[in-house]
Parts: C-alpha cells; structure tokens; sequence
C-alpha cells in the first residue's frame, strides 16, 4: 500500500510540474513582455576597430601611452588599476627614468623613515597604482553614492569590453523625447547622466571628456573627444591583458606545430600500414 501511495505522490508531483512547466510557457508565446525602457531604448556598443583586434593584431605603443594619459588626467581621480605596477608601463615604451617619474607623481601608502609612523608616501616603479579613495564610504560620499569600479579588468569584465568603453565614454546625450513620452517615470533622476550603452540608461558618473582639447597630447594627436575614448579604450585593453602579443604569437607558433605533427602523423600512417591493405 505505501509503495502505492508513494507512486501516486511521485505522479502527482510530475504532472504538477509539466502542468506548470506548459503552462509558463503558453503565457510566454501568446503573452509578450511588458515593454521597458532599458529594452527599448538601450543601445549595444558601437563598432569600434583597435589595432590589437584580430589573430595578427598588435599594440600601438603610441596610442597607448596616449591612452595612459587620459586614464593619469582624467579617469585616475576616481578609477583605481588595481593590477597593474607602474614598472608594467615599461612595456608601453617608457624609459626606466620615465617610469620613476610617473610613479613618484602618486603618494601611495608607506612609512615616513624620519618617525616610522605610516604615511602616504611618493610611489615607486615597483607600486601598484592606488585607489584614489581611502575607502568604499569616501568613494559613495563622493560620487553620489556609487563606487567607481577598479578599470584593470574593465574590458574583460564587460561583453565586447573594449567597444563598450569607448561607447560608454561618447555616448552622454539629453533623454529622448519619445522616452519620456512612453515612459515618464523613466526621467533621469537628479544626480545621474543620460547614457543609452549603461544598462540601465541612468549613471552616477558625469561625462568624464567633456570636450575636445581636455588632454594636450604629447606627439602632437589631437585630442577630440572620440579620439581622446578610443586611445583609453586601448590602454583598457592591454591592462586586461598585457600578454595579448604573446598569447598570439605563442597560439601561431602551436597551430603551426600540430599542422607539422599532423602532415607527419599522415606520412608515417601511410607508410606503416602501405603493405597491409589488399
């Protein structure tokens, strides 16, 4: 009897299931999703190419350090690189003068030699950079309750990360007039920026590049607004990625071994077994 009973339950469980299972899925073919904002009016990066992009890209030392540059005057008063060592922008073709310079530029947390006692102390080739606030409280008081991400890993973190960068940096504009109109209660609160790449559409950080010529570019570039996102977009990329160059090379240098090692796998299958077919 209870091998019965527990059949039935066992039954009566299933068909709930499948009941519920068929039935979510009659509402969701004849019933469609309420419309929102965020799905109607966000917008997916724009297409952007990189010098890095592709099986046989490289870096742009250049562009890079230009890059830098934006990230150092602009982006660095609120974003950390938490992952990378000011001797890492050696690779970006910065001489190891040029390298103490920039590091001594920041005060990163050491120790005063005159008292012992910790203090904030000019930073070193071997330094990481650091946070530009003491903590996660300082970093929401100051920037209207949000806190700005670390951009180490930002192009990898986001889908089609390095587009996405660029897209978010040149994508501020005033709310559209149609969205207000169907959704009114969409309205940007005080406080935060109209961007349609944010996921949301509604972002506590201003524009960061507010207009062309805000970063005087040492090999003479000029410093539009678009340019200014594409070349940090780029640092962003290496940061993610500071092998990227090598990974490539060292990905050709395998391919081309198991195409060699195939081709001789061929050979000695056909040489081997060439008497023992009839």
């Amino acid at each position: 009897m209870a091998r019965i009973l527990s059949i039935l339950v066992g039954l009566f469980f299933t068909v709930a299931l499948l009941w519920s299972f068929g039935l979510g899925f009659y509402t969701w073919t004849t019933e469609p999703a309420a419309a929102t904002a965020e799905h109607e009016f966000h917008l997916h990066p724009k297409n952007v190419h990189f010098a890095s992009d592709g099986p046989f890209g490289k870096f742009d030392n250049q562009q890079l350090q230009r890059g830098f540059q934006v990230y150092k005057e602009v982006c660095s008063a609120c974003h950390s690189l938490s992952h990378v060592a000011f001797r890492d922008l050696e690779q970006l073709g910065y001489s190891e003068a040029e390298v103490k310079a920039i590091a001594a530029g920041f005060t990163v947390p050491g120790t005063d030699p005159n008292t012992g006692e910790s203090a904030m102390v000019p930073g070193s080739p071997t330094d990481y950079f650091p946070k530009p606030f003491a903590n996660d409280i300082a970093a929401r008081a100051a920037n209207n309750n949000a806190v700005p991400p670390d951009l180490s890993l930002m192009t990898k973190a986001r889908h089609n990360g390095p587009a996405y960068v660029y897209s978010l940096l040149t994508g501020y504009r005033d709310q559209p007039a149609e969205l207000l109109k169907h959704f009114p209660e969409a309205k940007t609160p005080p406080g935060l920026h109209y961007n349609p790449y944010f996921a949301n559409l509604n972002l506590a950080m201003a524009p960061p590049l507010s207009g062309d010529g805000q970063v005087e570019y040492g090999d003479g570039t000029k410093s539009t607004v678009d340019q200014m996102a594409k070349d940090v977009a780029a640092f962003l990329i290496w940061t993610a990625e500071p092998t990227l160059e090598k990974r490539k090379q060292t990905g050709w240098a395998v391919l081309g071994f198991l195409l060699f090692a195939t081709i001789l796998g061929y050979m000695s299958y056909r040489n081997i077994w060439s008497d023992k077919k009839h």
